[in-house]
């Protein structure tokens, strides 16, 4: 039997020894390089199955029962397990289950190979059937081809999926449990989610499902503190679809990402054994729903990435490059306008107007003549006249829809738990979306964009979380599965516009789930401001949104009339009265790659300001590769002294980087300013060229960065390229 163990634990250990001698010879690094060098791969040795891509391994051992028994980050040689968990855990008609996993680790702090041929199984959970390893598919059918974007397929790479039996209980008869992992090409990425499926004759409570549950290594240690309090393991950043509460923020919005204390490991330094060494997934309020005969049920589903640095900009980048591999959509990035209208005839002005300066489309905003819920065929017939005349002139269009903080009727608006009434809902008052005025609505928003032809979905207060007590609404039971279901309500709406190419604008994190941008995070009084206070504003939620999400994923504000109050020391109106203001506006979100929601009735008023419009976006046209590349962040805005960032991509063929620095000043100022150039990819030297006129020939250090010195004039800018 020793010796058995003995040639287990050596076969575990040359395995990963293999992996270790793969990763001394790596490629460069993985933010640089395309995904070629680091394929993924699932291998099986017996009872053995490992995933890796020559970034991350994650590796399993499937007897008695399957457990993951390795994480390991192959950047760092960081490895993340420290405890064997079960690979899921679900409450089933209010009983908990784990889904695989085993018993026999007596110390908690670290796992030796060895100890593993002498875990055992236990006979209440559900155990290994099978494996099978397919290909990955895309997280959703978007048609790439519709919109201007730097990606326009998903990455790839393979699943692993584990097939479990349940115990033998009655009550679970028929149910299978299926555990999936997705590795991704190029990129230290591991995805999962359950699905359940039941094969009985019986309906069966699912209460929650806790898809990842992980004993990780602690991230520090202290004899006394708190699990809130305590630091997190930061090699590991965890995102769900499963976000909202209008943050627009990813961390803020999480609904799913829980820390908890381990007490079975006692050998914890934290006298109170508190320490934050479990991580787990699941939905805070739990699931709730009813899985009947014969149907199936798929849980959230979360992303592991695994970090390798605590420099805030790379953990950044890697978190951007994320999005750009599970949710290619949200690359995607139209230059658009937004209208506000009161008859038809503004509208054909606004296309006329967008055509001729270059803009590509046109959004009808909130305030406007157009109202998306009304079905009836004349309004649709209208409205597919006005989309016909804009795909005419090559311009997409849509308008405004919405959904929470408004009141329908007592029967079809959220109950409120606490109450038993209307109202108290995040909004004030918010309909249920499994209301019969919540079915309906999603039904007539198909409707709308099959009969009109629309492109562009502003969705305004979706689904906040709210849960519905409510027993009578067609679409959900009652309090304990009102969340979920209005949830994925709203998910279903949203891939099938995302399965149609529509693109969507929504104020909370529902990327994952096909949304294409939401706002940078702005306070709209502060567009009442004088514009000199705008510019300087604008800037710092430019460089504050863009440390975590590309410059596609989000939408400024740039209002040409009043908005919110202000004087005519905030207005841009009369156009050609501001012109420089509104170039600059123009200049600083263009040149973060950021589009703005320039909102009012025309884009230009004279034949000047409309040569300034189609000035910008040329430009704009002619670096729009490298402009919505990754942001690198320079200097935070501050009215104090020059600010400023700078786009890069070691892919591009041509500018592989651009910057923009900005003086707020009244004087011009001459000021010598470190560049770091190390992700454009280039070595040795770089050609900058300052305003596509001076050229300079830099060289860059060991760390790919060099200095520049450059007189910026008052309260303008300056640009340059990289080459």
């Amino acid at each position: 039997m020793r010796f058995k163990l003995l040639l287990v634990a050596l076969a575990l250990i040359a395995a990963e020894n293999g992996f270790a001698q793969k990763k001394e010879n790596k490629p460069q690094d993985w933010l640089i390089s395309g995904a070629a060098p680091y394929q993924s791969r699932i291998a099986v040795d017996g009872q053995n199955i490992v995933l890796d891509n020559g970034l991350v391994r994650r590796s399993f051992w499937i007897k008695p029962n399957a457990f993951c028994y390795d994480f390991t980050n192959l950047n760092t040689g960081q490895q993340l397990i420290r405890a064997v968990q079960p690979e899921a855990q679900l409450q089933l008609n209010g009983k908990w289950y784990n889904v695989g996993g085993v018993d026999g680790q007596k110390e908690r702090a670290y796992l030796r190979p060895e100890w593993m041929p002498t875990f055992t199984a236990r006979p209440e959970d559900f155990s290994y059937v099978k494996h099978e390893i397919s290909e990955l598919d895309p997280l959703l059918p978007w048609k790439g081809d519709k919109w201007w974007s730097t990606h326009k397929a998903a990455g790839k790479g393979k699943v692993l999926t584990f097939t479990y039996a349940a115990p033998a209980v009655a009550a679970l008869s028929g149910i299978e449990v299926k555990v999936h992992y997705a590795i991704y090409d190029g990129i230290p990425l591991i995805s999962k989610w359950v699905t359940i499926q039941n094969s009985g004759n019986q309906t069966v409570q699912i209460n929650q499902v806790i898809n990842e549950k992980l004993a990780l290594v602690e991230e520090e240690s202290a004899v006394v503190g708190s699990v809130e309090d305590m630091k997190k393991q930061h090699g590991l950043y965890v995102e769900s679809n499963f976000a909202f509460n209008n943050a627009m923020r990813y961390h803020l919005s999480d609904q799913s990402l829980h820390w908890k204390a381990d007490s079975t490991y006692t050998s914890q330094v934290n006298y109170d054994l508190k320490t934050p060494a479990i991580m787990e997934v699941y939905p805070t309020v739990g699931v709730g729903v009813k899985l009947a005969a014969k149907d199936s049920f798929s849980s959230i589903r979360s992303w592991e990435l695994l970090m390798d640095s605590y420099d805030r900009e790379r953990r950044g980048l890697a978190i951007r490059k994320m999005y750009r591999t599970i949710a290619p959509w949200t690359t995607a990035n139209p230059i658009f306008m937004h209208l506000v209208s009161k008859k038809d005839e503004q509208v054909y002005t606004a296309i006329d107007q967008c055509a001729a300066t270059g803009y590509e489309a046109l959004i009808l905003s909130f305030g406007s003549h157009v109202n998306m819920e009304d079905t009836t065929a004349g309004n649709l017939a209208a409205l597919k006249k006005l989309a016909d005349y804009a795909h005419s002139k090559n311009i997409k269009i849509g308008a405004y829809s919405l959904f929470s903080s408004r009141k329908i009727s007592e029967a079809d608006d959220i109950i409120n738990p606490k109450t038993g009434k209307t109202g108290g809902t995040f909004f004030g008052n918010a309909p249920c979306f499994g209301s019969n005025w919540g079915i309906g609505y999603a039904q007539r928003i198909k409707t709308f964009f099959e009969k009109t032809g629309f492109d562009i979905w502003e969705n305004d207060g979706p689904f906040p979380g709210d849960q519905c007590a409510s027993t009578s609404h067609p679409g959900h039971h009652g309090l304990e599965d009102s969340q979920w279901v209005q949830f994925n309500m709203q998910k279903q709406l949203y891939h099938w516009l995302n399965a149609r190419g529509v693109y969507i604008n929504s104020p909370d994190w529902y990327f994952l789930d096909g949304s294409n941008k939401t706002g940078i995070g702005y306070r709209e009084v502060n567009f009442s401001l004088p514009r000199e206070n705008q510019r300087i504003l604008n800037r710092q939620n430019i460089f504050d949104a863009l440390w975590e999400q590309n410059p596609s994923m989000g939408w400024g504000f740039v209002p040409l009339t009043a908005y919110q109050g202000g004087g005519k020391e905030a207005v841009l109106e009369p156009l050609h009265e501001h012109q420089e203001d509104y170039k600059q506006l123009m200049m600083q979100y263009y040149g973060a790659g950021v589009q703005a929601c320039y909102r009012g009735p025309r884009l230009y008023d004279t034949e000047q300001t409309k040569q300034t419009v189609i000035d910008v976006i040329q430009w704009y046209k002619k670096y729009r590769t490298i402009l919505n590349a990754d942001l690198i962040h320079l200097r935070r805005a501050d009215g104090r002294d020059w600010d400023g960032f700078l786009h890069v991509n070691a892919a591009e063929k041509g500018s592989k980087g651009l910057g923009m620095l900005f003086n707020p000043l009244k004087t011009a100022i001459t000021r010598t300013i470190e560049i770091p150039l190390y992700y454009t990819g280039l070595k040795g030297a770089a050609k900058i060229t300052f305003d596509d006129k001076t050229v300079k020939t830099a060289s860059l250090d060991h760390l790919g960065k060099t200095t520049m010195t450059i007189t910026i004039p008052a309260e303008s800018y300056r640009w340059f390229t990289v080459e």
